[in-house]
């Protein structure tokens, strides 16, 4: 492995090299500059001193995306305590639980969060934050108090003129073992667990987009966040490669719906793209397929010299609405369906596909859109291997395997699980997969989701349900077994099926004859014995992916 480089180093010489360029700001809102972050992070430190905080202590943070999480994410980190990042997503019950779990000692808390927590649920706290002001909500400290109360008087004292670059000094992190972090995971098959993340893993990790994206992302440019930051995914690569890098970051504050994620693509041009397979789908499913599905259009397609022109058309309307400026999307998170990933390939479109887990801080495999193979995620990344479990890996699915510099230190307070999950250093994804003689690998499904047929075939409801998503008025899809039969459960597209003038025993028909579709495109063993409906979406984790656990 090549020299760790002290991390926290990297965030003290961004602040210092990028003083006075802009750094955070919340879409429509407030910008803070790079010295506007390190004067509120020192302003946190003398909190966090005065009121008896130690390093290696745990500090949460649960709240939307936004300048002040960021802010106080890096205060944590360089002030030498354990960051405990929380979806904001999770319900109040297991935002309990994990500040409980983790042991926290002070949490960060967004407004939209805060008044569904319970403060007598998680008695170990000492307080608790508000994020958009740092004021406190709650203090069960009186050195907590009173640091609060005579913060700008510590902070006049200490800094007597003015707070200058020179003054900013961290304690050092030279041990690339040392815990950066505890994220617990999102969850699409069981409870969340607390992934420890060593300072390596960071470091690697943004090692890595240096490589991959130093030489087309400049310092100042711009990039949108969209992900959460309490993600590894969004947090890694949607903050701090770009943070260290000295680029400018947006937060949507809001959900990122199609319309606002277009409207804020257009005002910033990102340098580039990062979100996970839905965000990208709902606005092609919207926005191009049905110009591209008309009976006159697909006629114009089917001639050679004229098809040619309409989708370098459909390409440039894709790349002005993302902006025009970006390099690449890079997809991550969920598998990618297939008709929106036929279209980008047939139009070259710049888009690639990662692979990861939170448990790699979060990047397992990676390709440059230019190199990157259609169906794969591309390639084993830096400082990672990666291997298939299986006796022919190029033909024979099998659970993929990796070790490296991005890998965790284990799971917090789970030993039971750590061991099952670290074997001989290789950790052990749950995933399945196939990898060709170049090292492209091919995501097959999660192994907890693999069916057993009447015969003992193994069935991949995930590709099954790829095909199901291509058909009429699916909007999304659950493969699920019962007893030797499989069956379709169904979310819509209400609004196509209303655009169409059809009623709900419409619906159902033409539900029975995609029923009857998908079984000529699949083995016989595949086959779906009856659909179900459902009126609204199923449970999603934060990175979008279905609660399929919740699905029987």
């Amino acid at each position: 492995m090549e020299t760790y480089t002290d991390f926290v180093d990297l965030i003290a010489k961004s602040l210092q090299n990028n003083w006075d360029f802009d750094a955070l700001t919340d879409y429509q809102g407030v910008t803070l500059q790079y010295k506007d972050v390190a004067r509120k992070i020192e302003k946190l430190h003398i909190l966090f001193e005065n009121a008896g905080v130690a390093q290696g202590d745990k500090i949460a943070l649960c709240g939307r995306n936004s300048a002040n999480w960021a802010t106080a994410f890096l205060a944590v980190l360089t002030y030498g305590a354990v960051a405990v990042p929380i979806l904001h997503e999770f319900k109040a019950q297991q935002v309990h639980d994990i500040v409980n779990h983790s042991e926290a000692k002070i949490l960060f808390v967004g407004d939209m969060v805060w008044p569904d927590l319970n403060a007598e649920e998680m008695p170990q706290l000492e307080g608790i934050i508000n994020i958009p002001d740092y004021s406190l909500l709650l203090s069960r400290s009186e050195l907590l108090t009173e640091a609060r109360e005579r913060l700008n008087e510590f902070f006049g004292k200490k800094f007597p003129k003015y707070f200058r670059k020179e003054h900013i000094s961290y304690p050092h992190t030279p041990n690339p073992e040392a815990l950066a972090l505890i994220n617990y995971t999102s969850g699409t098959t069981s409870n969340s667990k607390g992934v420890m993340i060593p300072y390596r893993a960071l470091w690697s990790n943004y090692q890595f987009a240096i490589e991959v994206l130093g030489k087309q992302v400049k310092r100042g440019d711009h990039v949108i966040s969209m992900l959460p930051l309490a993600h590894m995914y969004g947090m890694a690569f949607e903050f701090i490669f770009e943070f260290l890098h000295g680029c400018h970051v947006f937060y949507l504050t809001r959900i990122p719906s199609p319309k606002i994620v277009l409207k804020a693509f257009g005002e910033i041009k990102p340098v580039v793209i990062i979100s996970v397979p839905l965000i990208i789908e709902k606005i092609i499913k919207k926005n191009v397929l049905p110009k591209l599905q008309t009976p006159s259009m697909k006629v114009l397609l089917k001639l050679p010299f004229i098809s040619g022109r309409i989708l370098d058309k459909v390409r440039q309307g894709l790349v002005d609405a993302f902006g025009g400026r970006f390099y690449e999307i890079i997809i991550g998170g969920a598998a990618f369906n297939s008709e929106v990933e036929d279209l980008l390939n047939k139009i070259h479109f710049p888009y690639t596909v990662g692979y990861g887990a939170t448990e790699c801080a979060p990047i397992i495999s990676y390709e440059d859109w230019q190199l990157f193979r259609k169906g794969s995620c591309g390639k084993a990344a830096p400082r990672m291997e990666i291997k298939i479990d299986s006796n022919d890996p190029q033909h024979t699915v099998g659970e993929i395997l990796t070790r490296g510099a991005n890998v965790m230190l284990g799971y917090f307070k789970n030993e039971e699980a750590t061991r099952n999950t670290l074997v001989d250093g290789w950790y052990h994804t749950g995933d399945l997969g196939v990898m060709d003689a170049e090292g492209n690998l091919f995501i097959r499904g999660r192994s907890k989701n693999m069916l057993l047929g009447a015969s003992g075939q193994n069935i991949y409801p995930e590709e099954i349900e790829d095909k199901l998503n291509t058909l009429p008025y699916v909007n999304e899809s659950i493969v699920v077994q019962r007893g030797e039969k499989l069956v379709a459960l169904i979310y819509p597209d209400y609004d196509e099926a209303k655009r169409d003038g059809l009623d709900e025993n419409g619906l159902r028909m033409a539900m029975e004859q995609n029923r009857k579709d998908i079984n000529t495109m699949v083995a016989v063993y595949e086959r779906i014995s009856a659909i179900e409906l459902y009126e609204t979406e199923f449970e999603k984790t934060p990175k979008r992916s279905i609660k399929r656990f919740m699905y029987k």
